[in-house]
């Protein structure tokens, strides 16, 4: 049986004055890496690709090091298109994503709605997963994207998704159905 396992990254340092793009991990992030190493690996994977942004970045090539394995940087794996926004407080931004979820074909913040970030994003997953095909797949990546792929495909609600994932967490996919296995909500 092959997986597809969608990996949202460890815990980054937050730096309010940078974009959330640019934010790499922290301590505790890259302690956490470990562990979710070894919670990835009873799924034997085989490969492991990420986004570019340096957060999901570090956490695939921590994670691929403990697996023997080598991560490789896929295109447009990144997270929903927000470089304009501002730094928001969590109550605003969980508001905030709760209406990018309740209305996919507005543009309600950033520069993606929630349908052209689907879009893009599983497009990057098929192209990932042709590369890698008949492989236990690894993709680490990022909460609100993870979060609209598995709701499309498993009809499931994204926002709950999305507010259930810590950091990092995973998702199981069974191929080729693209049925949920499990979900692991936050590793510590």
């Amino acid at each position: 049986m092959s997986y597809l396992i969608l990996v949202k990254h460890s815990l980054p340092e937050i730096d309010s004055s940078r974009p959330a793009r640019e934010w790499v991990l922290n301590e505790e992030g890259r302690r956490r890496c470990d562990e979710l190493a070894e919670a990835l690996r009873k799924y034997a994977p085989q490969a492991i690709v990420s986004s570019d942004e340096p957060k999901a970045r570090e956490t695939a090539e921590r994670v691929a090091l403990n697996l023997g394995l080598v991560s490789i940087p896929f295109p447009n794996l990144h997270e929903h298109a927000r470089q304009t926004v501002p730094f928001l407080g969590k109550a605003a931004f969980d508001a905030t994503v709760q209406r990018f979820f309740a209305k996919p074909d507005a543009l309600v913040f950033g520069e993606e709605t929630a349908d052209d970030a689907h879009a893009r994003f599983a497009n990057a997953v098929q192209q990932a997963m042709a590369q890698h095909s008949d492989k236990t797949l690894v993709i680490v990546t990022h909460g609100t994207v993870i979060s609209l792929l598995v709701s499309r495909a498993c009809n499931v609600d994204g926002f709950t998704l999305w507010k259930q994932l810590g950091l990092p967490a995973f998702i199981v996919l069974v191929l080729p159905a693209m049925t949920i296995e499990s979900v692991v909500n936050e590793i510590k």
